[in-house]
């Protein structure tokens, strides 16, 4: 489901998981742990913090817990590196604090304790948890030795923003923009602004995509549903409204849409530019999982 808590299982003893992917796509997502990215070829877009950030080779960025983000690869064979870990591992030293800014201005060993992690994750020899933990903490305090730090401010609008988003997940067929605005207790105008400026869409951009994402459930689920009634489940007005929509965000027709395809694999580009979904292909290069399946 589009805007989702992202909840991440770690593998027996470990509280960290490092990955490697190619032109990375990702939608609107959170989740309690904490991400370090670091860009190692090509040029990426994180939008994290309400701000739009640009990547490029080289360069680092902090998602902290809770951090409402997405990312875009802007330029084909884009290579990104991903640790995520448990907040534990942070908290057990960070306390109240936290970075003043996602993007990372100083030079850390990222890639090089990427490499370490996943030879200590793939080996998985006695107390690798433990160590994987070790290693990952040095580098973590290292990067708050040397950036700016912030005492962490709980911000209850965007808690019920979150609760917003899982509100549409639940309820997209009939939700409308006059029941967003009384949830968030916000004028109109206010509310259209504080949606762009979290999450990048528009309300009604985001509503209709949130939609297309069921409709594509529905049609892996199999069924006889018509195109008018799967239109109409989805809670478009029109079966050509519906029809337009789902191309754009997906890049396929309702009947052409190749088996197993799932929208969290694509991004619709919140812009008024025309952007094509299935230009670059996120590809999972290699992970410590991936090692451990092998194995």
């Amino acid at each position: 489901m589009i805007a989702k808590q992202e909840i991440w299982n770690y593998s027996d003893e470990s509280r960290v998981w490092v990955g490697k992917y190619r032109n990375s796509h990702n939608l609107l997502h959170w989740h309690f742990d904490c991400e370090l990215l670091f860009l190692e070829k090509g040029r990426l877009d994180v939008f994290c913090e309400r701000k739009k950030h640009t990547l490029t080779a080289g360069h680092g960025l902090f998602v902290d817990s809770g951090q409402v983000h997405y990312m875009q690869a802007q330029e084909p064979n884009t290579v990104l590196i991903v640790i995520i870990f448990n907040y534990n591992i942070l908290q057990s030293f960070a306390g109240e604090y936290q970075l003043a800014d996602p993007i990372l201005y100083g030079a850390y060993p990222i890639a090089e304790t990427y490499r370490e992690l996943r030879r200590i994750l793939t080996e998985r020899k006695p107390y690798f948890g433990a160590e994987a933990s070790f290693v990952l903490g040095k580098l973590l305090i290292d990067i708050f030795r040397g950036e700016l730090l912030v005492k962490k401010s709980p911000d209850k609008t965007v808690q019920i923003f979150k609760s917003l988003l899982e509100e549409m997940g639940k309820n997209y067929r009939y939700y409308t923009f006059e029941d967003a605005v009384a949830f968030m207790g916000m004028s109109p105008a206010y509310f259209s602004r504080y949606f762009k400026k979290i999450t990048g869409f528009t309300f009604s951009q985001y509503l209709n995509f949130v939609r297309a994402d069921n409709a594509v459930r529905l049609l892996r689920e199999g069924g006889d549903l018509s195109v008018t009634e799967l239109a109409d489940r989805c809670g478009f007005a029109t079966v050509r409204n519906f029809n337009r929509i789902f191309k754009e965000a997906t890049g396929f027709s309702p009947s052409r849409l190749p088996e197993g395809f799932t929208l969290d694999e694509k991004f619709s580009y919140p812009s008024e530019e025309k952007f094509n979904p299935t230009l670059f292909d996120c590809e999972l290069i290699e992970s410590s999982q991936q090692e451990q399946k092998d194995a």
